[in-house]
């Protein structure tokens, strides 16, 4: 069975292949079922908590948004282009949460468009990037290991599980909604 692992980013002029192909290939999959939990709902029923948890479905694609953007950003500018998440103050954690939550205003197609956006930098830049494994310090975090580095790769990989881990969050939220599921 032969595999094409050629594929071209929606803005790339030139094909990616090989490993980014691999990683770009999987992380669309994760997105696409993560989009696919809000298929046919509105923008009221994207905001809605269906469980004890916080969680709404446009509150999670809000937060996956946030999270690749920031992710992507500190693969290229290091640990600046993330909160100092040691000096953070309970107000900031409260701003912070509204990303995981459909606020006054927003629209379940805006949200969705933002993420396609950043979807689409993403796979610029990992068809752009000069090596994969090239560090960067991680910011501080009381979850982080002090004084560790990861490669550009391993940033890929965590939002690669980020998203796979809240896809699944969505499916369980989008199931006690309506009883629709991603699967089965």
């Amino acid at each position: 069975m032969t595999t094409n692992t050629n594929t071209t980013t929606p803005a790339a002029t030139t094909p990616v292949t090989g490993e980014r192909a691999d990683l770009l290939v999987a992380l669309e999959k994760q997105r696409h079922f993560l989009r696919f939990t809000t298929r046919d709902l509105t923008d009221e029923q994207a905001g809605l908590r269906t469980c004890a948890s916080e969680l709404c479905l446009g509150g999670l694609i809000k937060h996956m948004t946030s999270g690749e953007r920031s992710w992507t950003n500190f693969i290229v500018q290091g640990p600046s282009a993330m909160p100092d998440f040691a000096a953070m103050t309970e107000a900031d954690f409260a701003r912070r949460a509204d990303e995981f939550r459909m606020l006054p205003g927003e629209t379940l197609a805006g949200v969705l468009a933002e993420y396609a956006e950043v979807a689409r930098r993403t796979g610029e830049l990992v068809a752009a990037l000069p090596d994969l494994d090239a560090t960067q310090p991680l910011p501080r975090a009381p979850w982080f290991e002090a004084g560790a580095e990861w490669s550009a790769r391993r940033v890929l990989l965590h939002i690669l599980a980020e998203t796979a881990q809240h896809a699944g969050h969505a499916d369980i939220i989008r199931e006690s909604l309506d009883g629709a599921k991603s699967m089965g």
